[in-house]
Parts: C-alpha cells; structure tokens; sequence
C-alpha cells in the first residue's frame, strides 16, 4: 500500500511535469485550424488532471483523519530504523508474491503526450466531435434551431442567411409572443450555442460568462431598461387611481354626480370592483365610508390573482435571462457567424454537383492543409498569387515582372513591371516624396523619376508662368484727352508731368 507522503511526492511531481506539459504545448507551433483546437483540447485535459491533483492534495495537507499526522510520528519517532525496516520488508514481501509486478515511471505518460504533440497526424482525428457543417469548428449549424424558430406561431417565416444575421435579436420579437414554446426554442439556442463554445474554446470559462450576464441583466432588469421587455403600463395601472373623500358626501347620489370616470379612478384606488352602472358604482363606493376593512365580495379579481400574477413575472424574468445569455454566448461566435455566412452565400451559389465536388475538395485542403502551409517551392523567387503559390512563368513574363524600375523620388523604391511602375505615380508614397521637394504632383511630372529632373521642370514650370501672368502696368490700356491709346505705366508718367 502507498504511504500518504508517497502519494504526496507523486501529486507533487504531477503538477510539475504537468506544467511542463503545458508550457511546451503553447509554444509548440500550431500547423492551422483543425491543430489550434486539438491542441487546445489537449491543454483543457492537462489543465483538468492539474486541477485533480491539486485537489488531491489539498485533501492530504488537511488531514482530516489524521493518517498524515500518525504516518510522520511514526518516521520521525524513536523507533524510525524499526518502521523503515518494517516497510522494506513488506516491499520485499510484495515483489516475492508479484515477481512480474512492473512500476512504470510518470515520465512515460508525458513522452507518450510529447509524441501525440509532435506527429499530429497519428493523433486521434476524433479528439473533439463536429458535424459536417461546422467545418471542424470554423462555422456554425444553426439549422435545428432555425427549423424550431420558424415554427414559432406569430414568427415572421425568413430564410436561413436572414436568421444568421438575426437570431441574436430576440428583443424584436413582440412581448405577447414569449411563451412556453419560445422558452424552448431559446433553451434550445443557448444550450446549442454552449456545447458549440466548450467545442471550439475549451479553455473559455463559460460560467464566468454567463454570471456576468447575470449582474448585468438584473441591473438592467431591476431599472426595467433590458431590451425586449418594456415596463408593463396597462396591468402595473390595474390598481392606481385617484383616491376620493367621502366624508364630503352624505349620500351616494351626490356621489353618482361625479360621473362614471371618477368613479372608476376612486373604485381602482381601494382595489374594489369598478364595473356596472353609474349607480352601482356610486352605492359600491359609498358603501365604503366610515368601513375599517372592505367587503371580500367587493374587491376586484386581480387582487385575488396575486400569486398567479407573481408567478407569471418570474416566468417572464426566467425567459428573459435565458435572452441574456443569448446576447452573451453571440456575443462570443461573432467571428465564427460572419463565417457562417460568407460560407452559406457561397454554398447557395453554386450548383448541386459543384457543392458535392466542393465539399470533397474541402475535407481533401482539410487533409492535407499541414502541406499548405509549408514554404512553397520557388527557385526562380516568383511573386505569390492568390493561392498562396507561386504564378507560373509565362505569366510573370507576360506582365513584364522580370523588368524593375527605380523612383529616386520613392526613397530609391523599386516596382516590378511597367503597370506597377506607371500605377505608383499616383499613389501615396511617390506623392509623399513630391510633397518632401515642395512640388505639387501633377500631371507634368509624369514618368519623372529623378530628384535632379523635378527640380529643373519645377523651375521651368515656374518661369513659364511668370511669363505668362498678366502684367496691368504693360498690359492695361489707358486714354489721354486727345483719344491716344497707351499703357498705363506711360499713362501715368504722362500724368505726373502734366502733358495729357
């Protein structure tokens, strides 16, 4: 039998190794998707059996039944030699009666982890469960909670694309409409949003979530300020009225004077019954003068209906809870649902044999999408296309990629091929540099390139036109009393000497 201060080391050296285990599962380089949440799961089983054995130990160290305490007295009594040789020898014992009996090392069940961590591909493909609509986690199947949204009664009917963009807007959905069955259908998006989360990010606290929406739904609850539910006015005004003196009034005809509104509003006030004709109304309230306590017969039918009426509001508070971990949990799959998307737009797109060859040609990049990510093969350094791969030769010469063109005015930048080239006079960089010379880029520095060549056309660009600017003093015309034409510097010349 194991000594507890033997099972203690053993926790001890555990949640070391364990440790180990995880640090080296984090930095270890991830080859895409499907790898990021296997090896998350694998840190969520390292980080479990962490949390066990801590447990494990803590129960030791407490000692509740003091075996601890007895064990350590015993090793540390004066007959310690007397006990050490006692447990040797029921050691010896043990190994003559299981003679075959093998003790494997921890250190074996780490290798074995750092084996599964370096060869994924003899890993376990079902390490984690999805449908084929998920993709392995990177879309979401919504498609069961759809059906059950539509078959809701009074529910607008939209398609599939719609719900994705809408399913999280339950506070469109009119107050009346919230029953039984739509309790189920949330019951059933929350519940199907949550497993998909502990699928795609196990290490996601879930619970620390959903108590956060906790305290913030009731804040929001208590101020009746939570979307979708707006504070009730017709029931919550059931029993507010004006109350009214009757000590003014010496017989209930005086009162029916009043009219049936205000009668109503005096009736509502005392929570009796406000139906009838104005003089039953009038002879009900009076009855009520000078009374300590009210006739049972005469109180309204909501107030005996307290308790029903508290029970439907914590329906209504349970339901709408549940709509609060809906806006939290989406809140959360936000990227995964834009995803959904793209990738059902893309489905509707194509025909019934194109989806069936596209979904092969999906699992088969899935397979083999550790390949892809590997540096391609580019001995002659071609650009990348869209694929990821290099373009094929003919094409990089077709667009003259082979040919480069140097922009002193870019900072000495080079483009690849003619249209780069002629694409980049426009663009940020190349007016930027124009900007740092003090010339504006227009069209007349166009396939300019050198510092030295911008200065000089600035220049001349400048002089031609200065010679082009209109001077009044050559160019304005005036005339003298006797009809002649001059230009004004003469003009006023003449003026000054008094010769006109």
């Amino acid at each position: 039998m194991e000594t507890i201060l033997e099972q203690q080391r053993r926790y001890h050296e555990e949640r070391e190794r364990l440790m180990d285990a995880m640090v080296k599962e984090m930095l270890h380089k991830k080859a895409g998707h499907r790898e990021n949440i296997n090896s998350e799961h694998r840190l969520k089983m390292l980080l479990d059996q962490f949390m066990d054995s801590t447990m494990h130990l803590q129960d030791l160290y407490e000692d509740k039944d003091g075996q601890r305490k007895e064990e350590v007295q015993a090793l540390s009594g004066p007959n310690e030699f007397s006990e050490f040789y006692s447990r040797l020898k029921s050691i010896k014992e043990f190994y003559r009666r299981h003679p075959n009996e093998i003790s494997v090392p921890m250190s074996v069940e780490f290798e074995e982890l750092a084996k599964m961590r370096e060869n994924p591909t003899e890993e376990l493909s079902n390490l984690v469960e999805f449908t084929d609509e998920e993709g392995y986690g990177k879309y979401l199947d919504l498609h069961e909670c759809y059906q059950k949204y539509i078959n809701l009664k009074g529910i607008e009917k939209i398609d599939y694309i719609t719900y994705l963009s809408t399913f999280d807007h339950l506070f469109d959905i009119p107050r009346e409409r919230k029953n039984a069955e739509y309790q189920r259908y949330v019951e059933t998006l929350l519940g199907y949003l949550t497993d998909y989360l502990n699928r795609v990010r196990p290490l996601l606290d879930i619970s620390t979530e959903i108590e956060e929406a906790n305290k913030d739904f009731q804040i929001q609850w208590e101020k009746n300020t939570f979307p979708g539910w707006p504070k009730e006015t017709g029931s919550a005004l059931a029993h507010v009225g004006a109350h009214l003196e009757l000590s003014a009034f010496s017989s209930w005809e005086e009162l029916a004077s009043l009219g049936l509104d205000r009668l109503k509003s005096a009736l509502m006030a005392l929570g009796l019954k406000c139906g009838g004709t104005l003089e039953e109304r009038a002879q009900r309230l009076f009855s009520t003068k000078g009374e300590a306590s009210l006739d049972p017969n005469l109180l309204a039918k909501n107030r005996k209906g307290k308790s029903a009426k508290g029970k439907d509001s914590e329906k209504q508070k349970e339901i709408a809870r549940f709509e609060a971990h809906v806006y939290k949990l989406a809140e959360l799959v936000s990227s995964q649902r834009v995803a959904t998307k793209e990738n059902v737009q893309r489905k509707q797109a194509r025909t019934e044999g194109e989806r069936g060859d596209s979904d092969a040609e999906a699992s088969a990049s899935e397979s083999e999408e550790e390949d892809d990510n590997e540096v391609p093969y580019n001995p002659k350094n071609l650009p990348l296309g869209w694929d990821g791969k290099p373009i094929p030769y003919w094409l990089y010469k077709l667009h003259g990629l082979n040919i480069s063109y140097n922009c002193e005015i870019c900072g000495n930048f080079t483009y690849k091929g003619p249209k780069a080239f002629q694409r980049h006079f426009a663009e940020w960089r190349h007016a930027h540099g124009m900007r740092c010379l003090g010339i504006p880029n227009t069209a007349h520095f166009a396939n300019v390139t050198q510092i030295e060549d911008a200065l000089a056309l600035w220049e001349k660009l400048k002089a031609q036109k200065q010679a082009e600017r209109w001077q009044p003093e050559q160019e304005e015309e005036f005339e003298d009393s006797l009809g002649n034409v001059v230009n004004r510097k003469t003009y006023e010349d003449l003026k000054r000497q008094g010769l006109l």
